[in-house]
C-alpha cells in the first residue's frame, strides 16, 4: 500500500474495480459490520477478552461518545490536489499519523497473531507497538518486519532484572521507542472474562515475551527448586495443562511431561506487573535505556506535566480502551486539557476509541500528534489474518486522506482546532 498522497482515491478505485468483477471485500469498510463479523468469527473466550471492557462498560461507551460530541467543519475550494499524511515523531518521519497499539493475547484471534500483525504493519508502512503480552517473541516479530518501524511496550515487572532484560532485548530488536504502560499495575474488573472464568495468561497465551526471556527462565528455574503444592486434579485443570503445554515453546509431548510450562504461567502471574510502580521507578529509565521513552495511560494534566518533567519524550493519552477503570474519563475528553497544560511542543498520542479515519482527523484537530489503533485491526485479524489487518489499516488511512481532501486540509499540520465544532 502507498500511504503517500492519494491513498484514499487509490483505495476506492481498488475496491470498486474489484466490485466490477463481482468481488466484495472480506473486511467491511465500516466498523459496525467489521465488529459484527469478527464477533461471529471469534470464540466466546476470545471475544470476551478482546472486545470486553471494565465494569459496566461505561468507559468504553464514553470513549465513543466523546467523538460524537465533535463535528468536522469542511472548508471548500482549498485547491489542494494532494495530501501529505506524514508526521514526525521522536525524530523519525512516519508515513501517516496511525500506529498499531499493543494488544495482548492476540493468538485468541488467530495463531501466530503477532507475526501476522507485524507483517501487515510492515506492508502498510505503519509502526507497530509490539506487545509485552504478545504471543510471539519480539525477535521473531522484528525478523518478520525487516527494517520497518516498531516500538516496544513494557509492563513493569516486580523483578527489576526482568525489566532490564526486556529493555535490552527491545533495543537489540530495533525498537524505535519504549512504551511503558502505566495503567495496568493490576488487572481491571472485566466481567466478560470473569463470567467465563477466563484469563488467557493462565493458559500460557500471551506470555511469549517472558518464556523467551533468559532472566524469566532463570526465575522459573529458581521456582522449580522450591517445594510446590500439588495442583487439584479436575477435568478443567487437565484442559488447562494441555493448553499450557501447547502454548509453551518446544515440543508438546515434552512440555506435557515437564513442570516448566505450569511453573512459567505461575511465575508470570506472580511478577508480570508491579502494583507498586511509582514515579521513582520511572525516573530510572534514562539510565536504563537509550531509546526514546513514551509513557502510556496518562489522563490528568498534572501527570502529563510530571511525565515530561521526568524526561519522557512522548505520552499516550489513554484509558486502555476502557478495559481498566469503569466510568473513567474518555481519552479524547482528556486530550485537549492535557495539550493546553503541556503546550504545543511535547508529543501526544491518543489511544482508545479510534474507529475510523474521521476519528483520526478529530483527534489530530484536538491536539494529538498521532493515534494508536487497537480493536479494529484485531477484528481484521480474526476475519482474514495478515490481509485482514492490512485491509483495516488501509481503510482507516484511506478515510483519513479523503476526509482531509473534503475538509480542505492538505497536510497534517493544517488539521487544527478550528476545523471542529462542538455539538
Amino acid at each position: 500500500m502507498s500511504t503517500t498522497p492519494g491513498a484514499g482515491l487509490s483505495r476506492l478505485n481498488a475496491i470498486y474495480r474489484a466490485g466490477v468483477l463481482g468481488r466484495r471485500p472480506r473486511v467491511p469498510a465500516d466498523f459496525g459490520e467489521l465488529e459484527r463479523l469478527a464477533r461471529r468469527a471469534s470464540s466466546a473466550v476470545a471475544w470476551a477478552y478482546v472486545a470486553g471492557g471494565a465494569g459496566e462498560g461505561r468507559t468504553m461507551r464514553r470513549n465513543r461518545e466523546a467523538f460524537e460530541r465533535w463535528a468536522i467543519v469542511p472548508r471548500m475550494a482549498s485547491g489542494a490536489v494532494e495530501r501529505d499524511l506524514s508526521v514526525e515523531l521522536l525524530g523519525q518521519r512516519h508515513a501517516t499519523p496511525l500506529l498499531l497499539a499493543p494488544v495482548g493475547a492476540g493468538a485468541l484471534m488467530g495463531d501466530d497473531s503477532d507475526l501476522h500483525i507485524a507483517r501487515a504493519a510492515a506492508a502498510t508502512g505503519t509502526t507497530y507497538v509490539l506487545s509485552n503480552q504478545g504471543c510471539n517473541p519480539m525477535e521473531d516479530c522484528a525478523a518478520a518486519m525487516g527494517d520497518a518501524s516498531r516500538w516496544f511496550q513494557l509492563y513493569w515487572s516486580k523483578d527489576e532484572g526482568l525489566v532490564d532484560s526486556l529493555i535490552g532485548r527491545a533495543e537489540a530488536a530495533g525498537a524505535g521507542a519504549l512504551v511503558v504502560t502505566l495503567d495496568t499495575t493490576v488487572l481491571g474488573w472485566r466481567p466478560q472474562d470473569l463470567n467465563l472464568g477466563s484469563l488467557p495468561f493462565s493458559r500460557g497465551v500471551g506470555i511469549a515475551q517472558y518464556t523467551s526471556d533468559p532472566r524469566f527462565r532463570q526465575i522459573v528455574a529458581e521456582r522449580l527448586g522450591r517445594p510446590a503444592a500439588r495442583p487439584q486434579v479436575t477435568l478443567g485443570a487437565l484442559r488447562t495443562l494441555l493448553a499450557m503445554s501447547r502454548n509453551h515453546p518446544g515440543r508438546f509431548l515434552a512440555n506435557l511431561r515437564s513442570p516448566v510450562p505450569r511453573a512459567s504461567v505461575e511465575t508470570f502471574l506472580d511478577i508480570y506487573s508491579n502494583p507498586g510502580l511509582s514515579w521513582d521507578h520511572l525516573a530510572t529509565l534514562r539510565e536504563r535505556t537509550r531509546l526514546p521513552i513514551v509513557l502510556k495511560g496518562i489522563l490528568h494534566p498534572d501527570d502529563a506535566r510530571r511525565a515530561f518533567d521526568l524526561g519522557a519524550d512522548a505520552i499516550v493519552v489513554s484509558n486502555h480502551g476502557g478495559r481498566q477503570v469503569d466510568n473513567a474519563v474518555a481519552s479524547l475528553g482528556a486530550l485537549a486539557g492535557i495539550r493546553e497544560a503541556v503546550g504545543p511542543g511535547p508529543a501526544l498520542l491518543l489511544d482508545s476509541g479510534i474507529r475510523s479515519g474521521a476519528d483520526v482527523f478529530t483527534a489530530l484537530a484536538l491536539g494529538a500528534n498521532a493515534v494508536l489503533l487497537g480493536r479494529p485491526y484485531m477484528y481484521g485479524l480474526a476475519l482474514d489474518g495478515q490481509r485482514g489487518v492490512e485491509d483495516v489499516i488501509r481503510n482507516v488511512i484511506a478515510e483519513l486522506d479523503l476526509t482531509m481532501a473534503l475538509a480542505g486540509t492538505p497536510d497534517i499540520a493544517s488539521i487544527t482546532r478550528d476545523r471542529l465544532t462542538h455539538t
